[in-house]
């Protein structure tokens, strides 16, 4: 009993498996129970930090979910105010046209909130890249992880080898199917890294077709529906600069470059573009 006193007595030091063959049958018992309590401790703080470290994670989405509510309840309440002030009275119209400073304020306010949400939905979606065109049910033996990395591994074998392509995430947008939409829903997959998702989407681009069993699909950056309406606004001055070789490009998140007399010109919306026009 006298080598599990002093076992008892400093904790820290382990006895070697000599050490441990030689222990009777009541000390081997005795330090076997303790071993487990020491372990069962270990657990309930790893369990304990877990619970903590959840707990951050909750608080942090609710603290999201309560700032998107806020900006949601600003614009609509401006908005409101809005509609109430449009009268088609002339003494609303001689009130309108004195106050026409503070309207403007206004309407640059609504317009940096609504980029502000924009902003925020962007860069959640960042990492995202969406596979469009994968027949509906194709997960329901895999799931739809493993279907999102069999795609992956059918079209950049070689890219597969250098990246880690197991998504953090994968689900169907919407949740639910719409019976007035017979194409199948969008997958989104969330990647490890925002460079990873770049590297598969250039992949893409430069093989031009990517398929899922041999049919084609479509891969694209994942964009809030605000984002996405700016880029397809993009597209008709796109073709004619295309058409007279300006070198157009659409940077992340619709921002659009060209080269003009030797120099790259970036433009973050139609009405910048306008200004550079008409000064030119």
């Amino acid at each position: 009993m006298s080598q599990i006193r002093e076992q008892n007595k400093a904790p820290e030091k382990e006895l070697s498996e000599t050490e441990i063959r030689n222990l009777s049958d009541a000390e081997f018992q005795t330090l076997a129970i303790r071993m487990l309590n020491d372990l069962r401790e270990n657990f309930n703080r790893e369990i304990g930090s877990i619970k903590m470290e959840m707990e951050a994670i909750k608080k942090n989405q609710s603290e999201i979910k309560d700032t998107i509510m806020e900006m949601k309840t600003i614009l609509h309440g401006i908005n409101c105010r809005l509609n109430e002030a449009e009268d088609p009275t002339s003494d609303v119209e001689d009130k309108v046209a004195e106050n026409t400073e503070p309207g403007q304020q206004k309407e640059k306010r609504i317009q940096k909130i609504e980029e502000s949400l924009r902003g925020f939905w962007d860069n959640i979606k960042h990492i995202n890249i969406r596979i469009i065109g994968v027949p509906e049910g194709e997960e329901r033996e895999q799931g739809i992880e493993n279907l999102s990395e069999e795609i992956m591994r059918e079209n950049f074998p070689n890219l597969v080898k250098e990246i880690d392509i197991q998504a953090q995430k994968a689900q169907r947008v919407p949740n639910k199917i719409s019976p007035k939409k017979p194409t199948p829903r969008h997958i989104i997959i969330k990647m490890q890294k925002v460079k990873d998702k770049e590297r598969i989407l250039k992949a893409a681009r430069e093989k031009q077709l990517v398929t899922d069993k041999g049919a084609p699909i479509r891969l694209s950056a994942d964009f809030s529906t605000e984002t996405l309406q700016a880029r397809r606004d993009w597209q008709e001055i796109f073709q004619v600069m295309k058409s007279i070789d300006l070198q157009p490009r659409l940077l992340y998140p619709a921002r659009l470059s060209f080269r003009i007399e030797g120099q790259i010109r970036i433009f973050p919306d139609n009405k910048k573009l306008k200004e550079f026009i008409t000064t030119k």
